[in-house]
């Protein structure tokens, strides 16, 4: 894959608060306040919604980043207005629908993971199918003494990834985890050491791009859906898309190659 990153053009252009660029078929995405930390403001969480539901053409994977020292410090605080319920929910959900857009979008998406990923830096973390953080990552939920709660899918998500009780200590305590610590609970996927995240999350972004369209989609939207069925349904749904992905022509194309000896086989990789 191409290192030539290019800025994105069209809608994708007009993203003050974002740096996006694209290379062949990987869009990089960059969290721009770096002064703020790349703390969440309601337009930045706009902007990463609008980013993900107009992914140029040809684009099979994506990576998001942080400029700076930190991925993401979380919500800014400064922005915190008060809300009646009904306003809260609305705020809510709008995060919401722009977490989904990179969990159930178009394309698998890396998250490139450095300094402080706090908060809701943790829940649009989450919500990235894998992570890759370097040697100075931590991780923390700092609503409980903030007096607020995740608001950004983190309840759904991020117990997934590292059990209900670690995060309930996380929120209760504030407790932060180091890189090490984030990578053995299940926060992360890959460590490496500082400043080789983002290297390391393009070369993941690069590899999987290379994968079947509808096996990706499958992986990203089936996937999570049959491990929250029961055993029965997850069986069934997992049939059906078993049955589609293997229909599909490209899937056909390097079942031939395999077969004919024209594809690789299964190695351990670095």
């Amino acid at each position: 894959m191409t290192t030539d990153f290019t800025p994105a053009s069209g809608v994708l252009a007009s993203l003050q608060l974002l740096q996006v660029t694209v290379a062949g078929p990987v869009l990089h995405v960059r969290l721009n306040r770096p002064a703020k930390r790349n703390a969440l403001s309601d337009p930045l969480i706009q902007q990463l919604h609008t980013a993900f539901v107009n992914l140029p053409d040809g684009v099979r994977a994506a990576v998001i980043s942080g400029d700076g020292a930190h991925f993401c410090s979380g919500l800014d605080l400064s922005e915190l207005v008060e809300r009646d319920i009904g306003s809260g929910v609305l705020h809510s959900r709008m995060w919401h629908a722009a977490f989904d857009a990179i969990q159930f979008g178009q394309v698998p998406v890396v998250a490139a993971l450095h300094g402080a990923v706090v908060g809701g830096g943790l829940e649009l973390a989450s919500a990235c199918h894998i992570r890759v953080a370097d040697a100075t990552t931590y991780y923390g939920l700092p609503e409980g003494q903030r007096g607020i709660f995740v608001g950004g899918g983190g309840s759904a998500r991020i117990p997934r990834l590292m059990g209900v009780a670690r995060m309930t200590d996380l929120m209760m305590t504030g407790r932060v985890l180091d890189a090490d610590e984030g990578l053995a609970v299940g926060l992360a996927q890959y460590l490496v050491a500082e400043g080789e995240s983002l290297a390391k999350a393009l070369a993941l972004a690069g590899r999987i791009a290379s994968n079947a369209p509808m096996s990706n989609f499958a992986v990203m939207h089936a996937l999570p859906r049959i491990a929250d069925q029961s055993q029965s349904e997850g069986l069934f749904t997992e049939s059906l898309m078993a049955a589609v992905a293997e229909s599909t022509p490209e899937a056909q194309s390097r079942l031939r190659a395999f077969l004919e000896g024209r594809a690789g086989k299964v190695v351990k990789q670095g």
